[in-house]
């Protein structure tokens, strides 16, 4: 190969990766501000006392010794296990269910899908409002009880109560996003498979449970994925709806870092905090889909 036409070669190569470069670089750049630089920081001022305000000073791992023996870190976790374990169970079966039941094309199950999905475009502090409203000492539920001489109920005052309405409501605001994506996956199970269950005599439950469901498995796991870490960073409802009360019964950690940590100046520690949930949540995504990975090659026998 003669000289000038290793020359070209070499420069289509550049312009090749120019090109390349032009095209994922603002990406990259982008990716890095936005997500790099950020938990980089957060990574240092974790391993801080910084208060906010006066210069930090670095303590290295203090903020994650004391965030393990800190008793309102332990309760707090406590309640956001309680509220992602039933949380997800819940939003995902009832989805799940929901779907199966009005999979089929009609008006009547549209009109029934969109009603389930109405919640989650609602901005989930409205809906902490308005169930608070409905709920409260003097909601809607008490006052018609009032009427017939029936003691108040502490829907969002006794701590029993307060925690069960709290994953109550975060249920009926959220699984409706499960019924669509379910919804979505049963329109790609092929109608052979139905026919064929259909066929050898399999009652509709049956094929929900042996044909439809394994169908769509990898969905599940999605939904499952993204309802537990959603639900482990649950804040919003818990703000506008039981402000972490009665006695902190449902104060989650979330609630935990925004509500005390930051706003006590202890910013090094709220962070430590913060590094520590985003690690949870990301171990958890893991777990789940590392889990049914397992299930998926136990059952093709790989």
């Amino acid at each position: 190969m003669s000289g000038p036409q290793r020359l070209g070669r070499r420069r289509a190569r550049l312009r090749e990766t120019a090109v390349s470069l032009g095209m994922i670089g603002p990406a990259v750049l982008l990716y890095t501000l936005m997500t790099v630089v950020p938990v980089g920081v957060a990574l240092y001022l974790s391993l801080t006392d910084w208060d906010g305000f006066s210069t930090a000073a670095f303590i290295g791992l203090d903020n994650y010794k004391h965030l393990f023996d800190d008793p309102s870190s332990t309760d707090a976790w406590y309640v956001t296990a309680l509220v992602a374990a039933f949380g997800t169970a819940l939003m995902v079966g009832l989805g799940l269910v929901y779907a199966l039941a009005l999979k089929a094309k009609s008006r009547t199950n549209s009109f029934f899908r969109a009603v389930a999905y109405f919640p989650h475009v609602i901005s989930a502090l409205i809906l902490g409002y308005l169930w608070a409203a409905i709920l409260g000492t003097n909601g809607a539920i008490n006052n018609t009880l009032a009427k017939f001489g029936i003691a108040p109920v502490g829907f969002l005052f006794d701590e029993k109560f307060a925690l069960i309405s709290l994953i109550a409501v975060i249920v009926w605001a959220g699984f409706g996003f499960n019924v669509v994506l379910f919804v979505a996956a049963l329109q790609t199970v092929p109608a052979e498979l139905l026919e064929a269950a259909a066929i050898d005599g399999a009652s509709r439950r049956q094929t929900d449970l042996r044909v439809v469901i394994p169908m769509i498995a990898p969905v599940v796991t999605v939904a499952t994925v993204l309802n537990l870490v959603g639900l482990i960073r649950a804040y919003d409802i818990v703000v506008s709806l039981t402000g972490g009360g009665p006695a902190g019964s449902t104060q989650t950690f979330t609630y935990l870092i925004l509500a005390r940590s930051f706003e006590g100046t202890k910013v090094g520690y709220a962070t430590a905090q913060a590094v520590f949930l985003m690690v949870v949540s990301a171990v958890l995504a893991l777990l789940v889909t590392a889990l049914r990975n397992r299930q998926d090659q136990a059952a093709t026998g790989g």
